[in-house]
């Protein structure tokens, strides 16, 4: 895995950790892999993005203030990067059977439709 995939996926841990309290058998479950390769929630916890803490017997896993900065900073460079394309036509896969300007109704295969 390269270096991008895995920070690309510590913002997603990241920004999963701020939509509501997680228990730690939680990101567990849903983060923890043994694949050398694939450390997101280790180098989340080596880079300090992460904290655990004992609130009300349980452990629950939380962004810290340096992963809130860290996400804050991505979504500013993202937004600044990126243009507006609210206009730009991008390809999508078409349910088969659905009427898209490039599929006639009845058609038996996905094809590409464009969202505009």
């Amino acid at each position: 895995m390269t270096d991008s995939v895995i920070e690309n996926l510590i913002l997603d841990l990241l920004g999963w950790l701020t939509r509501s309290n997680r228990t730690y058998e939680e990101v567990l479950d849903a983060w923890r892999t043994l694949c050398p390769r694939l450390p997101v929630w280790e180098d989340a916890n080596d880079r300090g993005l992460v904290m655990s803490e004992a609130v009300d017997g349980r452990c629950i896993v939380r962004i810290t203030p340096s992963g809130l900065a860290l996400l804050k900073d991505r979504k500013s460079a993202l937004s600044v990067a990126a243009p507006d394309n609210s206009a730009t036509a991008l390809p999508v896969l078409a349910n088969s059977g659905q009427s898209t300007p490039e599929s006639p109704a009845g058609n038996a295969s996905p094809t590409l439709a464009r969202v505009q």
